[in-house]
């Protein structure tokens, strides 16, 4: 399956999307690239459009091997891959410094991204995580493990592109899992979109200003 564009899939997955209409659900998008994703799926279903941002922890002095993830929300989870900070000795003291300045940073970007208005509420309610494709399921599974204590009634997945094994992993960790393509040959996101274009702060602000300002003439 090929897509024009981030948009053309939201409308794809909208679609596939639709029975939860009348649960009122909150689409969260990973961004960037999941935004655009997103903002269609909520025109469809009418729902509110938030973020949750992602950010991951590095092994000391190897900041590009992951350890774990902070992930955020009312009240921001710290997700840790246990063998890798066993195995590598990692102090409890550098995990709570990482934590502390990644989460500085992810709410730097929803200052940035969402000019002050305040994160969407998730007890109760249904929540349709969403990005625009899948690789290698790391992000995507400290989302929905720090979605797991959010006080979510329940965990939709969505994503228009991801491979079955990764596919097969993250299925557990939500309620429903929707994708629109598990193809058994994958190189990279990207090569499923005819325009993946590298999505910009200021497309992400301009979105997400126009699904706030959708909601507000309901």
């Amino acid at each position: 399956m090929m897509f024009r564009d981030r948009a053309e899939a939201g409308r794809h997955l909208a679609e596939r999307l639709l029975h939860l209409k009348d649960a009122d659900p909150v689409v969260l998008a990973l961004p960037r690239g999941g935004v655009p994703i997103a903002v269609p799926i909520a025109e469809a279903l009418g729902a509110a459009v938030d973020l949750l941002l992602v950010r991951k922890i590095g092994a000391p002095g190897h900041s590009e091997y992951g350890i774990g993830a902070i992930v955020d929300g009312h009240q921001p989870q710290t997700v840790l891959d246990e063998e890798a900070v066993r195995q590598l000795g990692v102090q409890q003291s550098y995990i709570a410094q990482e934590s502390v300045r990644q989460l500085n940073e992810i709410e730097r970007r929803r200052a940035q991204y969402l000019h002050g208005r305040q994160p969407v509420g998730l007890q109760g309610r249904t929540v349709i995580l969403v990005d625009d494709g899948i690789a290698t399921g790391v992000t995507a599974r400290a989302a929905l493990l720090g979605l797991e204590r959010s006080g979510a009634a329940r965990r939709i997945l969505a994503a228009p592109v991801v491979p079955p094994e990764v596919a097969e992993m993250l299925r557990p960790l939500c309620d429903e899992a929707v994708f629109l393509a598990e193809p058994a040959t994958f190189s990279a996101v990207g090569a499923f979109y005819e325009d993946f274009h590298q999505v910009t702060d200021a497309e992400v602000t301009a979105l997400l200003d126009q699904a706030a300002a959708w909601r507000r003439q309901e």
